[in-house]
């Protein structure tokens, strides 16, 4: 049978009532942990792993990647409403989103950010269903060399795309990398480096207490700093008539989600990239081609790249974890637990010895996703109705919201100390006009950076010549090097049109 065959078998299967409940449970469950900052995808499929272990395993994994891609649309609510990212995906939307929610577009985010999601993740499904092994085996070709040449590429974007002031964001993108260099180092003899006799930092700073400090309690200094009488929309009503996408709006973002989409999906496809890191690239990339250049004072364009690119990346991530056992995330890597556990061996046999298993997976994928925007556009009026509620209540209610999620990470008060100074930390560098994500981003990805260098170099035994003698790696290291150069040429062109 072809795909196409194969496909409508797997949607026969995923229809049977009982897979069609747990789908619809596993997208639900996946909204609520996404909404709520500190759990995240790992967390979630982790502790619902074992619910699932007297399961059928294709009404397991239903369940579970249902809580998997349900998690991305969830992260994006508590972001765009409360500048608190429910999972280190949604850190983009908060960018992108926030602002629009303070000027009373709320509910145009968030109906974009499920439209965006939506349409990521069923570009993400079909690209799976016709291409999956395919592109799998060619991510595959994506050795340490290839990732860490990648990896430069964004770093030496995201420091000026997401500040006005070159200098600054410089500053703020090595306070990134500096803090990312804290912890053990696990690929040499396991030393400290720099944790100045803290066991708290032997395992490095936890991420999602830092995005919660600086983007949530930045946020409550930021309400405590101003008037306490009002609403976060200066007491505005919305209502869903002024959430729904007029034309225009929705030919603005068509463009970057096909583009953030493919991107994403990509990215997803690469061992250990993540839907962190197709995020960030996705709206990074946005912004350096889009049209609007001020994303991070608002702009549904901002939200598209952002959601579109997660959630085709959640989706990509299955490709490789099928097809060659290898996980994209940490979350498949726990799915990947799940398979073994239930007797199955992923590679490149089980879509030809578990066709049921698989193409029910997948078929699954589109009736979940479609729950998901269903469920996430019909509780917009409800979402919204947090923004009415006044500063004086929904102050206490952030900072309640962030020690919480910072300490749920590691049961640890370490943890809420830290998220606590961060955003002091944060708060001073915003008001003093430094760039607050180019930090977190290259905190992302530096430590993804060095893990890949380091490696290539032991491939290599020392010499820097793999990465040039690697074709991939050649022509990343190629645009980096024209992108470094483009504002040079530029003005050199510039200068010679006017002679």
């Amino acid at each position: 049978m072809n795909n196409f065959d194969l496909l409508l078998h797997g949607l026969n299967t995923a229809l049977s009532l009982n897979n069609l409940l747990v789908a619809g449970i596993g997208a639900f469950l996946g909204i609520i942990v996404g909404a709520m900052p500190g759990i995240g995808a790992v967390t979630g499929v982790s502790l619902l792993l074992p619910m699932t272990f007297k399961m059928n395993p294709t009404t397991a994994i239903i369940m579970l990647a249902g809580i998997y891609y349900g998690n991305m649309y969830g992260g994006s609510y508590s972001a765009i409403l409360l500048n608190i990212p429910g999972d280190s995906p949604a850190v983009m939307t908060a960018m992108a989103g926030y602002p629009l929610s303070r000027q009373g577009k709320g509910g145009k985010a968030l109906f974009t950010a499920n439209i965006a999601s939506f349409f990521g993740g069923t570009i993400g499904i079909i690209a799976l269903t016709v291409f999956g092994p395919v592109i799998a085996n060619f991510g595959l070709k994506f050795g340490p060399a290839e990732i860490a040449s990648l990896i430069f590429l964004a770093l030496t974007s995201i420091g000026w795309l997401l500040g006005e002031d070159f200098l600054k964001g410089i500053i703020a993108t090595s306070l990134g990398i500096l803090l990312s260099t804290i912890g053990m180092d696990l690929l040499s003899d396991g030393s400290p480096r720099f944790t100045f006799g803290s066991i708290n930092l032997l395992s490095g700073i936890s991420f999602i207490p830092l995005v919660i400090g600086m983007f949530g309690i930045t946020q409550v200094m930021d309400l405590m700093a101003g008037k306490n009488d009002d609403s976060l929309t200066d007491g505005r009503r919305l209502t869903i008539r002024e959430s729904i996408l007029n034309k225009k709006e929705l030919k603005r973002i068509s463009l970057p989600i096909l583009k953030s989409s493919i991107l994403g999906n990509f990215v997803g496809f690469l061992p250990g990239a993540g839907g962190t890191t197709g995020s960030f690239l996705a709206y990074i990339l946005e912004k350096k081609t889009g049209k609007n250049k001020n994303m991070d004072q608002g702009a549904i364009e901002g939200v598209a790249a952002s959601e579109s690119a997660n959630n085709a990346s959640a989706v990509g991530a299955f490709a490789p974890l099928l097809s060659l056992g290898i996980p994209g995330s940490a979350t498949s890597a726990v799915l990947l637990g799940g398979l073994m556990m239930w007797g199955l061996q992923p590679g490149p046999l089980l879509f030809s010895e578990q066709p049921d298993f698989v193409w029910g997976l997948i078929g699954s994928m589109y009736i979940g996703n479609l729950i998901c925007v269903i469920a996430g556009l019909a509780i917009i009026p409800f979402l919204m109705s947090i923004l009415r509620i006044p500063r004086g209540i929904i102050a206490p209610m952030i900072v309640v919201i962030c020690i919480v999620g910072s300490y749920s990470v590691n049961n640890s008060m370490f943890d809420v100390w830290f998220m606590i100074g961060a955003g002091a930390v944060a708060y001073i560098l915003k008001k003093n006009n430094y760039p607050i994500a180019p930090a977190l981003l290259s905190f992302v990805l530096a430590t993804r950076f060095e893990r890949s260098i380091r490696q290539a170099f032991s491939i290599s035994r020392g010499s820097a010549l793999i990465f040039i003698q690697k074709p991939i790696s050649a022509v990343l290291l190629a645009l980096t090097l024209l992108f470094l150069c483009s504002p040079l040429l530029l003005k050199l062109v510039h200068k010679g049109s006017k002679q």
